[in-house]
């Protein structure tokens, strides 16, 4: 009796170690993780004046079309190297300043220590005829070209900046238009397969949802593939390879406004096409009269002292000598200079009429493509909408059949579409006139609207 009683004690004793040991240990886990927890959180809390706050990454502010430009015009390779071009040009205008170097020469005559004859002479070379303001000149229009180059680049870019800003914010949209587009292929789908299971309608009918709905899917994937695209192109613009903005200011939507042609035709003579030939035929004709300055002769003036060990006597000496303009009269380089000139203002002349043309092209495509999506935002978009609602109502009702509703739903993307294309169109005619007139007030308000 007293062994049985001892034998069923035993298992219970141990059952009670055992708990207690498992006790043990889960208040000791408990602690430590309680002890973390207070030690982490500590250590987490903001404390003041410490920069705890700044390792966590702050959002990033949307990109606007003007700190868009600013950007790339900051970190766009060419136009860094167009800047060094025109810092390069300072070097002409330094070196076109300068005067010629005179000339120290030595003359030994006589080996003999007893009737040596030594003289030392320094030569200085004196321009005539306006040379070292005639390169100054030159240099300096020199100076004057590459900075109207550089202008000119600037606004190309600032162009390229607006259109490719644009054509991201018209991908977005159309992103956008594709995922409404599955969402309500999906709708349709589920919808048609209730109505299959039903007996309502054929099975043919899910078929051809679903078949439309994969369509919608493969336009989603190409929608997205053109946004990349798009954000791509515009971020190289900016001398970025990653893309650090997520999001970008503005709507598609808000399409330039279309100025008179009257308006733009007085902004095409500050134009940079127009200054850059301009100041290409002012910089040949500084060409020319250097050229006209070099058939004048320098005079080269010396001095110097002579001195002979036979007399022991220091001699003066002074000299000029002037060459004669009997084979070289530069007739050759002067010819050329003066055909140059007229050269330049030949193309003066077809950069001006050329640029009339253009800048009124772009106006006028301009103007159609905001007749276009006027008519698509009154006209086009309403119609195809109204009807794609009307025959989903009727398919729900079982008044039409589902081809209908697919036809009608494949009308309002379409026209949706073109409505989006048109956009993206405007805002680049808006950028070519941008571009056309180099930034100029009245321009840079039709490109940067936003």
């Amino acid at each position: 009796m007293f062994k049985g009683i001892c034998f069923q004690g035993k298992p219970d004793a141990r059952r009670g170690r055992k708990k207690i040991k498992l006790a043990t240990a889960a208040a000791a886990i408990l602690l430590a993780t309680s002890t973390g927890a207070f030690s982490q959180g500590m250590t987490q809390r903001p404390v003041a004046g410490s920069n705890a706050s700044a390792d966590v990454a702050a959002p990033v502010a949307p990109l606007s079309l003007a700190r868009a430009i600013e950007l790339a015009l900051e970190g766009n390779p060419e136009v860094a190297a167009a800047t060094r071009q025109f810092e390069a040009t300072e070097g002409q205008v330094l070196q076109g300043r300068t005067r010629p170097n005179p000339e120290l020469a030595y003359s030994l005559e006589d080996a003999r220590s007893k009737t040596r004859t030594q003289s030392w002479q320094l030569n200085l070379p004196v321009e005539l005829g306006g040379k070292r303001a005639a390169r100054t000149k030159a240099a300096e229009k020199s100076r004057e070209q590459a900075q109207a180059q550089l202008d000119e680049l600037k606004a190309t870019v600032r162009a390229n900046v607006a259109a490719a800003y644009f054509d991201v914010l018209t991908a977005q949209e159309r992103l956008a238009l594709a995922r409404d587009s599955v969402a309500l292929a999906k709708s349709s789908t589920d919808a048609v397969a209730k109505r299959v299971a039903a007996g309502k309608v054929s099975p043919v009918e899910e078929s051809k949802a679903r078949v439309a709905e994969a369509g919608i899917r493969v336009e989603l994937s190409q929608a997205a593939s053109e946004e990349r695209n798009a954000l791509s192109r515009l971020f190289a613009l900016l001398g970025k390879i990653e893309a650090p903005f997520t999001a970008l200011e503005g709507k598609a939507e808000n399409i330039p406004a279309v100025p008179q042609l009257a308006d733009l035709q007085p902004l095409i003579s500050s134009s940079p096409a127009i200054v850059l030939a301009r100041i290409e035929v002012d910089r040949r004709k500084a060409l020319t009269d250097l050229e006209q300055s070099k058939r004048v002769p320098d005079v080269t003036v010396s001095v110097g002292m002579q001195r002979s060990n036979e007399t022991q006597r220091n001699v003066l000496l002074f000299g000029v000598s002037v060459p004669l303009p009997v084979f070289d009269r530069n007739e050759g380089n002067l010819l050329e200079a003066l055909k140059l000139e007229d050269k330049a203002r030949d193309e003066l002349q077809v950069a001006t009429v050329r640029l009339h043309s253009e800048v009124a092209q772009a106006r006028e495509r301009l103007a159609t493509i905001a007749s276009e999506i006027q008519a698509l935002q009154q006209d086009v978009l309403p119609g195809a909408k109204s009807a794609y609602d009307a025959a989903t109502i009727g398919f729900e009702n079982g008044k039409f059949n589902f081809l209908e509703v697919l036809d009608a739903q494949r009308t309002y993307f379409t026209a949706k579409a073109q409505y989006l294309k048109a956009l993206g169109e405007a805002h680049r005619a808006a950028a070519d006139v941008d571009r056309l007139l180099g930034g100029t007030t009245a321009s840079r308000l039709i490109a940067t609207q936003n």
